[in-house]
């Protein structure tokens, strides 16, 4: 098997679903910590071209980060790079040897595990298929200080394997793999990872919402290269530099309070004249001595040559256009679902998000549940999202009551 090379820090969740994956695979690998090592962070920039983490290498190839690690075995391609059989099951596969279960759970985060939890207290045993990325948007929040429970707050990573560990305790069963086709055409529903087939006459659907991108050219010719979508995991490798973060609500404004810890400056550019974010999260950041305003501004153009060097802003009331000088550039514009495996097989609104019908969790096709913020574009909180896990658990197990399936 060919040697694999991993360039790490701590509190990474990307590096740490690299590792899951890794690891499920049988494969061992050198961890090269960068967070405190600026010899060893140079010598990253200098092998990858890319200054964020992780950076991968099998043999004599860069693989990249963990989205391109995870793009490989979507593809069904990184068996064959680690020299390993392929083991992974393609759409279409017979399911012979599928694994049966009264209740599957395709997503993790505060409203997967939540439904696993009351799915597992009714002992319906529950499979949950919490993807690569398990636990969330979550995994790349620092402090969670509003979640009840926790007056002195609590990190997300820690917070999501607590919420694991609690369903786990009952009897569900968690595989962190990525579903790579859902068919709600036929009975029992099929889902299917690279590593199984898992046929379920229930089916609870909480696949969340991923990071919204700018969508302009250079800021994905300069991704992982200074623009990035977590400051958890990649501030400390811009310490002394001056920083930005696009957005206006509240992740926005938590990831530029995280930043301050490393940058000189961190600026927050916002489209708006004011902030959506939380009364206390504007009071925090208004009053920081390190963080500034550009109000009013979007992001026309990232500039830089091999790495970020500033942003070109574009004055949203009179046009006018500036220059800021930055090393780093941290995008917090929102999510959107992700419900591209089910799109076409029950009914989204025009936006992508899952429709359930009122009080409840019901989506159009009888049997399968919805819940999280896959079905919610208005309150987007840990709290709301586990309450509706629950309301899918319950909802889950009264339907298969009415089909004597419980």
């Amino acid at each position: 098997m060919p040697s694999i090379v991993m360039y790490t820090k701590q509190d990474c969740p990307y590096c740490d679903s690299a590792k899951r994956l890794l690891a499920a695979k049988g494969q061992r690998w050198t961890e090269i910590d960068v967070e405190n090592d600026p010899q060893r962070q140079r010598e990253m920039i200098e092998r990858s071209q890319r200054s964020t983490v992780p950076q991968i290498w099998i043999g004599d190839r860069h693989v990249g980060g963990f989205d391109d690690l995870a793009a490989l075995e979507d593809a069904g391609e990184l068996d064959a790079l680690l020299g390993s059989a392929a083991r992974g099951r393609r759409e279409g596969a017979a399911d012979a040897g599928a694994e049966r279960a009264r209740v599957a759970i395709l997503g993790s985060g505060p409203a997967g595990y939540t439904a696993a939890l009351y799915a597992a207290r009714a002992e319906l045993t529950p499979v949950v298929v919490a993807g690569l990325m398990a636990g969330g948007q979550l995994m790349l929040t620092t402090d969670v200080e509003n979640y009840p429970g926790f007056p002195e707050a609590v990190t997300g990573p820690e917070l999501m394997e607590r919420f694991q560990k609690q369903a786990e305790r009952f009897g569900a069963r968690v595989v962190a793999e990525d579903a790579t086709h859902v068919d709600l055409s036929r009975r029992p529903f099929r889902i299917e990872t690279s590593e199984r087939v898992v046929l379920a006459d229930a089916l609870v659907l909480a696949p969340g919402a991923s990071a919204k991108w700018l969508g302009i050219a250079s800021e994905q010719r300069l991704m992982n290269r200074g623009v990035s979508a977590c400051a958890t995991c990649d501030g400390a490798l811009y310490k002394g530099k001056a920083m930005a973060v696009i957005g206006g609500g509240d992740t926005a404004l938590e990831e530029a309070l995280f930043l301050t810890r490393y940058a000189t400056k961190v600026t927050v550019i916002h489209r708006r004249d004011k902030l959506r974010a939380s009364k206390i999260m504007q009071e925090r950041a208004l009053a920081h001595e390190k963080i500034e305003f550009a109000w009013d501004a979007e992001v026309a153009e990232v500039l830089g040559g091999d790495f970020v060097t500033g942003v070109r802003l574009r004055d949203r009331k009179t046009g006018a256009a500036r220059e800021l000088a930055v090393e780093a550039l941290f995008v917090a514009i929102g999510h959107k679902p992700n419900t591209d495996l089910v799109a076409g097989q029950l009914a989204l609104d025009p936006v992508g998000y899952i429709k359930v019908e009122p009080g409840s969790s019901r989506t159009s096709v009888e049997g399968v549940f919805a819940c999280g913020d896959a079905i919610d574009p208005t309150y987007r909180q840990a709290v709301t999202a586990a309450g509706t896990g629950c309301m899918a658990a319950i909802d889950a197990e009264r339907w298969l009551a009415s089909q004597g399936l419980e």
